[in-house]
């Protein structure tokens, strides 16, 4: 089988999570924070991205991080064109750790409006899936927020999501659609409920042989995602820690039958800069452990 082969069957059939580690310019800085690095530490955003690439790198070649717990890896641009100890990011994760990589393909949120952030416009998307294709990559990932209860936006995001990933399918990656309800929506199991319908509605528009991943907000109402992680052109539905603390997320996700963790924040929970070497495998595998055992 070629490799695209082998993944599309560990994505649709493997144990394991999908680690997030796509910072972006916005969340760079915060990520940074948490990890023990202060704004102090660069002057300009080539040295930012620099020390959060040095960040991901001690993560994706630890001893703790690899394909027999881990399913995937979503990248960053920049990740995807730079090195993990000295081999292409992308084919280290695959060949070394038996990881599929995947590649942020948004280019951020643009202004709230009617209680949602749709996506801002992606120029140059078909270069960028082009090159994604050249790099090994599997599949993209796209993210919008939710944040009241309102039926046209969560329409709107919802459409935008499909829109984008009929185009990505065209092109032979696998999208991961992901309109995320915000943990503090004070209308969270109306706005879940309502973007459930949406989904579900805009799938029926795919052909039989087209295979998406969701990646939604740990729901308010246990297994009301089930009706998506048995669909025929769902490859599988991956819940988002959205800002909950990695033993609240890990708690929430047993509670939802087949759902598996894409985590950013919650994985790297605790990780600093200072800590050993010792000391940085030990919370890392504990972190890794934790959200595998919840994603089985």
């Amino acid at each position: 089988m070629k490799d695209f082969e082998k993944q599309l069957v560990k994505m649709a059939n493997g144990s394991g999570f999908i680690a997030a580690l796509d910072q972006s310019g916005g969340s760079t800085p915060k990520a940074l924070a948490n990890y023990g690095v202060e704004e102090s530490a660069w002057k300009n955003e080539t040295e930012m991205f620099d020390l959060v690439h040095q960040m991901r790198e001690r993560i994706v070649t630890n001893p703790s991080f690899k394909g027999d717990r881990i399913l995937g890896a979503i990248l960053f641009e920049n990740t995807m064109e730079g090195m993990f100890d000295g081999k292409s990011a992308t084919d280290y994760l695959w060949q070394t750790k038996g990881v599929i990589p995947f590649l942020k393909i948004d280019k951020g949120l643009a202004e709230e409006e009617n209680g949602a952030q749709m996506m801002k416009a992606i120029p140059e998307l078909n270069k960028s899936l082009a090159r994604a294709k050249e790099k090994n990559i599997f599949g993209t990932k796209m993210r919008s927020v939710i944040k009241l209860a309102n039926q046209k936006s969560i329409d709107g995001v919802v459409s935008q999501q499909f829109d984008f990933a009929t185009q990505i399918l065209e092109k032979g990656l696998i999208p991961i659609v992901e309109p995320e309800v915000d943990i503090n929506c004070p209308e969270k199991p109306e706005a879940e409920s309502l973007l459930l319908n949406a989904i579900e509605k805009r799938l029926q528009n795919l052909k039989s042989e087209q295979k998406i991943i969701l990646k939604l907000t740990l729901p308010n109402e246990n297994n009301l995602f089930l009706p998506l992680v048995n669909h025929s052109n769902v490859l599988r539905v991956v819940a988002l820690s959205g800002g909950y603390p990695r033993k609240e997320a890990n708690k929430k996700l047993l509670a939802n039958e087949y759902l598996i963790a894409s985590f950013s924040r919650a994985l790297t929970e605790g990780l600093k800069a200072q800590q050993t070497q010792d000391e940085f495998t030990k919370l890392l595998g504990a972190s890794i452990e934790s959200i595998f055992k919840a994603s089985l």
